[in-house]
Order: structure tokens, then C-alpha cells, then sequence
């Protein structure tokens, strides 16, 4: 990888490093929980004492911040095209984002943003996690460049750049699901990381052991629509009285049912998409 390109890769993440980040609730939790402080009271321990904790800590405080995610991975998948950075040469790149230094910018829960120079242990959380190792066969790299949506192309690109097609029978599983919907009224871009979730899951080996799994899977989640729709009866009277007597008022698990309905359909599509 050139000088110039290298240069252009730290800027990027010294950019997303630097971008905005909310703190999630999680954070907000442990901090409660480990060190007995209270949400009014982040953003001054994120200035005053937060560096003052072993690197252990920082991490555990600030994983749920720097840990990136698919949508992070696109960024530097689109800025890599083909190339790779061998693991080898990861910590001089965190050693110089650190020498800059870099600055988070956390924003708390009150809307209110505050600058916290990063240690080397989150910048590294953030490096390594990127696959910044990886890299897209050429035939795959191809499809994807020449016929997905140009808005797409990042998205699918660090779909491709994961680990999990490193094995080329498991690959074809990618290839043959996007030959079979890219420029298709089939495509949808939302299903693409679902096609991931669905090999790190379960690591299918090829296509043909994905088709044979998806009725199973299909089963399991229509029988949970079922148990979620249909509540088990009350145990006593005086219960049920409590819930509106005959009228069952308590709440169905709307949510977790629409959520097993949009996985049922993805299985659908995914199964009629392969076997074509």
C-alpha cells in the first residue's frame, strides 16, 4: 500500500475515531454499577477521571463506543477496494493515531459533547476490530463494483471482506446470492447482513448445506410465532380477573413477534434466492 494511501487510511480513522458518539445506556449502567456514579455526573468523570483508570477499565468503560460496527467496517472496506493491511503493521497505525493524539468526542445523555483524548487500548479496540486484514476475491469484488448500487457497494464490500468466506465452498454461498439478486427485483440490501448472520452463525459449508437448513429454521420460527401469539392460560381465577377476566388484556410480545415474522420472510426469499 503506498505512502499516499496510507496517509489517506489514517485520516479516515482518525476522522471516524473523532466523529460524535453517544454514549449508549449500557455505559451509563456499568458506571453506575462499578463506580457508583450517577448520570449527571459522566461527563465530568469522562474529563477528570476516566484516564486516571487502568487500561483494563478505559476498555471495559468504552468498548461499546469503539468496538466498530458493519456499517464502520463499509467505510474502510470502500477505502481499501482490494487491498489489506497485514496485522503486522496494525500497531504502528495505532501508535500514530495515539501520537496525534486523538480525541473522542462522547456525548451524554443530556446532549452535552465532551473531549477525551484516547488511549492506546480503545484506539487499538477500534483498529483490529476493522478487518483491515481482509480482502475481496476478484470475481467477487467485480460483482460487486460493476453491478450493486453504487450506495450499496461499502455495505456489501465488508460483507465480503469477512472472515467467514475465507472458505471458497462457503464463499459461493455470497457469490451465488448476489449474482442471483444484484440488478434483480429480488435485491434488497437490508437481507445482505442477514446472509452474514446467518453463515457466522451457523457456518453452513456450502449452498447446498444452507438450503438444507432453512426448513428447520423456518419450523423453529413459526413455532415461536405460535407460543408468542397464543399466552399460556391463567393459573387461577383471581389471576385472570386481574387481566380482564375472559377479555386476556396482557400484552402479546408484539415485537418479538414482528421481529420472527421479518426473519420468517427473509428465510423465504433467501430459500427461493438460492435454489433459483
Amino acid at each position: 500500500m503506498n505512502t499516499r494511501r496510507v496517509s489517506s487510511l489514517l485520516d479516515t480513522l482518525a476522522k471516524e475515531l473523532e466523529r460524535p458518539r453517544e454514549l449508549p445506556a449500557q455505559v451509563a449502567n456499568h458506571l453506575a454499577s462499578t463506580y457508583d456514579i450517577g448520570r449527571d455526573a459522566i461527563g465530568r468523570f469522562l474529563t477528570a477521571d476516566l484516564l486516571k483508570l487502568e487500561d483494563y477499565e478505559i476498555d471495559l468503560i468504552l468498548s461499546p463506543v469503539f468496538t466498530p460496527t458493519l456499517n464502520d467496517q463499509a467505510i474502510f472496506a470502500e477505502l481499501l477496494g482490494r487491498d489489506s493491511i497485514p496485522t503486522q503493521e496494525w500497531p504502528a497505525l495505532v501508535g500514530q493515531l495515539f501520537s496525534r493524539p486523538t480525541h473522542a468526542q462522547l456525548v451524554t445523555a443530556d446532549g452535552l459533547t465532551h473531549t477525551v483524548p484516547l488511549r492506546e487500548v480503545s484506539i487499538e479496540r477500534y483498529v483490529h476490530r476493522l478487518r483491515l486484514d481482509g480482502t475481496v476475491p476478484g470475481a467477487l469484488f467485480k460483482l460487486i463494483d460493476h453491478l450493486a448500487p453504487i450506495a450499496d457497494r461499502p455495505l456489501l464490500k465488508a460483507v465480503a471482506r469477512r472472515a467467514i468466506w475465507n472458505d471458497d465452498a462457503r464463499q459461493q454461498i455470497l457469490v451465488r446470492y448476489l449474482t442471483n439478486t444484484v440488478g434483480a427485483d429480488s435485491y434488497l440490501v437490508d437481507d445482505v447482513p442477514e446472509v452474514l448472520r446467518l453463515a457466522e452463525t451457523y457456518q453452513p459449508s456450502d449452498t447446498a448445506d444452507l438450503l438444507a437448513r432453512i426448513p428447520r429454521w423456518q419450523q423453529v420460527l413459526r413455532h415461536g410465532i405460535d407460543v408468542a401469539a397464543d399466552p399460556k392460560p391463567f393459573f387461577n381465577e383471581r389471576v385472570q380477573e386481574l387481566h380482564g377476566g375472559g377479555r386476556d388484556q396482557r400484552p402479546t410480545e408484539r415485537s418479538r413477534i414482528n421481529a420472527k415474522q421479518s426473519e420468517l420472510a427473509f428465510l423465504d426469499r433467501l430459500k427461493q434466492i438460492m435454489a433459483g
